[in-house]
């Protein structure tokens, strides 16, 4: 090796392992176990691979996927099968299988997609149905405030050949939708009038794990309604990246050009496939005791006087502490503050699987010890206070403990 080359080498070098590496691993993970903290929307994202699922994946094998992986295509196949449809396609995300399955779905503008007005596909995926496909979305609001009905559906959809309007070419459902279940007999009758009328439904079901979990109801026959589904491995289940996306043979070979097109395509994926796999078989079957968690919170909170505004279902829980006279600033602070420090902000909880019991309890704590202190100030609950859902997000860093 020449000097000048070896100088160059050493520039290039660079070494992200510390010594302490494990140390700071295993303090984030016990950060993880109590954190609630709604980073930005997605607060089961914050979930971290244990050793096991490391050492797991470095197991997988060592092919590119834009040819053929042998690890991710097992994987493919297999949720392929667990949903009842063709095949499958791993993608670095929830949002890159959306946005894959509606580009792949439409073909020629004009057109337009119907969804809840809080879905992924409209509020958080950066506007991609019209960069990506130029469709507009009809967002609409669920006339019972829960899940979109039928009606809803045939409200708002558009079929007809007036060209001052986009025809309506695809329905997306989202279930779970902040932790919430559709009634899978209205997903049923939304689809047979979808198809119907010569359409398609898609599905994000990112964490339709915990439908299935809550409801003890098999995947095939959540997903069978769906000409489409996208999964994700990286939220519920704690795999560190990744999403999947299920179809028929024919879309997903086509869905695989568009995830090329898009900068999707990836080479030795086997490593994330193994993440996913063993999320798969070893953090699935704790959605139960996270949904558990997850209502003893609710009822915690209800206990102490908070409003619920949107009940444990599965994961998730959006509260309002008001109600006896405390702000999500002060919990947050308060939380912060503790010996092991909560990590808290924000109108909506979420449980996931390194959620730990310990955490619950101080978090319960915390509300609980505000509220007694607010009342022995003198503070009244005024009647109807706080019974609108507002995602409110307040993020706080926890003080460092010396």
């Amino acid at each position: 090796m020449s000097s000048a080359f070896a100088n160059i080498a050493k520039e290039v070098s660079i070494d992200l392992v510390s010594v302490t590496h494990a140390e700071e691993n295993a303090a984030k993970r016990k950060e993880i176990s109590r954190t609630f903290i709604c980073m930005q929307f997605f607060p089961d994202t914050v979930t971290v691979p244990t050793e096991e699922m490391y050492q797991y994946a470095t197991r997988a094998t060592l092919g590119d996927d834009v040819y053929f992986e042998p690890s991710t295509a097992a994987l493919e196949a297999h949720v392929a099968k667990l949903t009842g449809k063709e095949a499958a396609l791993f993608v670095p995300s929830g949002t890159a299988s959306n946005q894959i399955a509606i580009r792949t779905h439409l073909t020629q503008p004009p057109y337009s997609i119907i969804c809840d007005h809080r879905a992924h596909i409209h509020k958080y995926e950066a506007g991609g149905a019209a960069f990506h496909s130029g469709a507009a979305v009809i967002p609409v609001v669920p006339s019972n405030k829960h899940h979109l009905t039928l009606d809803d559906i045939k409200d708002n959809i558009i079929i007809s050949t007036d060209i001052h309007f986009a025809p309506t070419q695809l329905v997306a459902l989202e279930n779970t939708l902040n932790g919430t279940i559709i009634p899978q007999e209205e997903v049923i009758k939304i689809s047979e009038y979808v198809h119907s009328e010569g359409l398609k439904l898609h599905l994000d079901g990112a964490r339709i794990w915990h439908v299935a979990a809550e409801t003890s109801t098999p995947l095939s026959e959540l997903c069978a309604p769906f000409d489409t589904v996208s999964l994700c491995f990286s939220k519920g289940l704690g795999a560190p990246v990744g999403s999947i996306l299920v179809g028929p043979k024919d879309f997903i070979t086509k869905a695989r050009w568009f995830r090329k097109l898009f900068g999707g395509g990836m080479r030795q994926t086997g490593i994330l496939a193994g993440c996913a796999a063993y999320a798969l078989s070893h953090n699935f079957p704790q959605l139960p005791r996270v949904h558990a968690l997850a209502k003893r919170l609710e009822a915690g909170l209800e206990e102490i006087g908070a409003t619920i505004l949107s009940r444990a279902e599965t994961c998730m829980i959006f509260y309002d502490p008001s109600s006896v006279g405390v702000t999500y600033d002060e919990i947050a602070d308060r939380g912060s503050e503790l010996a092991e420090p909560l990590f808290l902000g924000g109108s909506r909880l979420v449980v996931h699987v390194q959620t730990t019991e310990s955490a619950v309890d101080d978090f319960l704590s915390v509300v609980r010890k505000l509220a007694e202190e607010k009342k022995a100030a003198g503070f009244v609950k005024a009647e109807g206070k706080g019974n609108e859902i507002k995602d409110v997000y307040v993020r706080r860093v926890p003080k460092t403990n010396q």
